[in-house]
Formats: structure tokens, sequence, C-alpha cells
């Protein structure tokens, strides 16, 4: 069998990157989000202002985060120190999959980024603020269907998995 990755042409031209930071609201579906120049811990705490204003004073935030470096910076947990109603929840390693946010990340890049052409840096948040717009009109729950018992088979696996890759 024969399998060729997709490519690009010849005269494809990046015209730049943006760092998307996105929170997914799991109960009522709704996605918060900015995009920004870089992904350092002076980006993420802008982000985390955000958050942080523009959602009720009275509610406890439980926010799940990856193990990505600007998420411990001591700037960054310094700020949550003095923020006691944002509790951080960090998924292990390779662990992506027990993120929401990370499935919204995977449908923004089929639906609306992969493959597309835009002809500016400045065309690339507008076209990811367009896709979010859509479903925060009319937004849904999101509805976890993994049972407990499968999610525990798949993190012994996962464990097995790196422990012995570790020892090789």
């Amino acid at each position: 069998m024969n399998i060729r990755r997709n490519t690009v042409t010849h005269d494809y031209k990046r015209h730049g990157t943006t760092t998307l930071f996105a929170a997914l609201d799991t109960l009522d579906g709704t996605v918060m989000a900015a995009c920004m120049e870089h992904h350092r811990h002076q980006e993420r705490l802008k982000f985390l202002l955000l958050i942080d204003r523009q959602t009720p004073a009275d509610k406890q935030l439980h926010l799940v985060v990856d193990n990505y470096a600007t998420h411990k910076h001591p700037a960054v947990q310094r700020w949550a120190a003095r923020h006691r109603r944002l509790h951080f929840h960090f998924t292990p390693t390779s662990g992506s999959w027990l993120n929401m946010v990370e499935r919204f990340f995977r449908d923004l890049t089929e639906n609306q980024l992969r493959r597309g052409a835009r002809t500016s840096l400045e065309a690339l948040p507008a076209r990811i603020f367009a896709y979010i717009e859509e479903p925060n009109r009319q937004p849904k729950p999101v509805i976890w269907t993994a049972k407990a018992n499968d999610i525990l088979e798949k993190v012994k696996r996962a464990k097995a998995n790196l422990n012995h890759s570790s020892s090789v």
C-alpha cells in the first residue's frame, strides 16, 4: 500500500502564525478565545485575565490544561495563587484526549484551517473567530460519553507503555 502525505505546491507561501488560546465551557459549550503573537507566560497571563474578567466572579473555575511550560511558569503560579477561584488540573503527558478543548482544536483545524488559503496573517485570526462565532450562537454542552472503566484501562495501558519505553 502506498500512502502519500499532503504536500504543498512549489509556490506555497507561509504568511506567519498566530497562537490561539482557548477555553471551552463544558457546561454550556461556549468557547472563549484570543489570538496572540507569542506563546509565552506573558500571553498565558493575559488570557487568564480575560477568563477571570469575562466569567461571573462568584463561580469557581476548573481549568484543564496540558503540561506546557507556560502553564507552570513561576509568574503564572504566583498569579494563580492570588486568584483562588481558578483551579488548575494538569493532564498527564500524552493525555490530550482528557482535555475537551483539544477536541475543539481538532475540529477547528479540520473544518476551517487545514488546506485553506490565506493571503495574510490578519486573515488567520479572522477565520478562527468566524469559526468560533457560529457554535457560540447556539452552544451545546459537552457530554462525555466515555465510560470511566474504559478511561482507566486506557490510562493503565499508556502508563505501561511509558514505563516499558523508558526502561528500554
